[in-house]
């Protein structure tokens, strides 16, 4: 079982999550705030835009690297002189972290089961609110040469198949749904985010994975996708929240407006995920 290395980007600097668990990132220091409406604070009141300033830390689940640094230039160029940080990993690691004390404003998980362990330590500010859905897809080679149709296509004997751990979403809702179907696979490998399982495929390295939708399209013509009817049955809710410890509260807050208004709906949609 292999395990990859995880990944963190940031419009103009870069900062890695280093493990479940991690107790800190780099700290950093801003203020800042925007209009909108605030899923992590309930009740909290809007500021106008020349308000916002300095940085937001945000940790998002590694398939929404794509959505989210478009976002991020966005947040960026409206209120100038801001700065967003970005820990793409898997969502089990970046609620770890959290848990652990890493300093991070906004929180977007790839599974309600993973905020879950967000708030229920009481890392959340408020009640977070599911800002989009996700799909799995099997990923194959450019131009699918193996044919693959099916989940029972990945039982071939000879190909080469990858799947994310169970413990991060996109894992999970895999297994889901090869238990709906009743195939049982053993992987070549489990990797520890969406990326990493699709990275195999990209590089030649495994015949197919199964990964989101919004993955297979982000990759374009590196990997061609393959449906399945079984993904209905593992769909993933993505809730988004401020968080109660966030260094720069006014900033996560107004990133996570972004996120949530019609804005950020259309570069989430338009990256292939499913509105709530």
């Amino acid at each position: 079982m292999t395990r990859s290395v995880r990944r963190t980007h940031r419009i103009r600097r870069t900062a890695r999550v280093t493990g479940a668990g991690a107790a800190a990132l780099l700290a950093l220091s801003a203020c800042s705030s925007s209009p909108g409406t605030d899923p992590g604070s309930a009740g909290a009141s809007p500021s106008s835009p020349a308000e916002v300033s300095g940085q937001v830390t945000v940790f998002a689940a590694a398939s929404l690297k794509e959505s989210f640094t478009t976002l991020g230039e966005t947040f960026e160029k409206r209120h100038p002189g801001t700065e967003v940080t970005f820990s793409f990993a898997g969502s089990d690691t970046l609620a770890a972290s959290i848990t652990s004390g890493a300093p991070a404003d906004v929180f977007a998980s790839a599974s309600p089961a993973t905020m879950a362990t967000v708030t229920g330590a009481g890392a959340a500010a408020g009640t977070p609110a599911t800002f989009v859905r996700n799909q799995l897809e099997i990923a194959t080679l450019p131009g699918n040469p193996e044919g693959i149709s099916s989940l029972r296509d990945l039982t071939r004997s000879g190909l080469k198949v990858v799947l994310c751990d169970d413990t991060v979403p996109c894992g999970a809702a895999a297994r889901k749904a090869l238990d709906a179907s009743g195939v049982e696979l053993a992987p070549a490998s489990y990797e520890q985010d969406v990326k990493a399982a699709l990275t195999k495929v990209e590089l030649k390295e495994a015949d197919a994975a199964v990964v989101y939708r919004t993955d297979v399209k982000a990759a374009g013509d590196k990997v061609a996708g393959v449906d399945f009817p079984e993904s209905a049955k593992a769909v993933n809710d993505y809730p988004i929240t401020l968080l109660k410890d966030a260094p720069h509260t006014a900033a996560g807050r107004a990133f996570v407006e972004l996120v949530t208004s019609a804005e950020g709906q259309r570069v989430l949609t338009g990256a292939g995920f499913r509105t709530p």
